[in-house]
């Protein structure tokens, strides 16, 4: 009996999202929007008719690419929210793309990939300069990006 189960992955068992009651969301709050973790920009309630429930129409921007996603949905229905984590490195060194990054503990990590865009010019120029600043990243639904650059104050 003892051999009847095999495991082959190990998961901390915390989940990527949680449901929350459409009626409960909020404007400037996060939502998967069509699969997509999303920041409310928009979002209206219309009543219905005799017996049919209130619809809370939702606009969202996704929090990694920018695009623009809407739904509707009964307030009464559940949405998932996604888990949304910030959390700011110091960047040590960039090698091939690679971000060389250390949090407040002193853990380090090298797998991020400087992002296209404006952010990515500022820490490669910021980086080329020889500034001392810190690169805050955004975490949602397993996936990770450097979204601003803090300039580093000594104490």
């Amino acid at each position: 009996m003892a051999d009847e189960g095999e495991f082959d992955a190990a998961q901390s068992g915390a989940s990527t999202t949680y449901p929350q009651q459409c009626s409960a969301l909020r404007k400037n709050g996060h939502v998967m929007l069509k699969n997509h973790p999303c920041k409310i920009v928009e979002m209206s309630t219309s009543k219905t008719g005799k017996h049919g429930h209130a619809k809370v129409h939702l606009v969202g921007i996704d929090i990694f690419t920018g695009k623009k996603y809407e739904d509707v949905c009964p307030s009464t229905h559940n949405m998932n929210v996604p888990n949304v984590n910030r959390k700011d490195y110091q960047l040590i060194d960039i090698a091939d793309s690679y971000m060389s990054l250390m949090d407040d503990t002193g853990d380090t990590r090298e797998d991020l990939k400087v992002p296209d865009g404006d952010v990515g010019a500022e820490i490669l120029s910021r980086f080329d300069n020889g500034d001392s600043f810190n690169v805050t990243i955004l975490k949602a639904c397993d996936t990770e990006l450097a979204i601003a650059v803090k300039t580093v104050t000594e104490k």
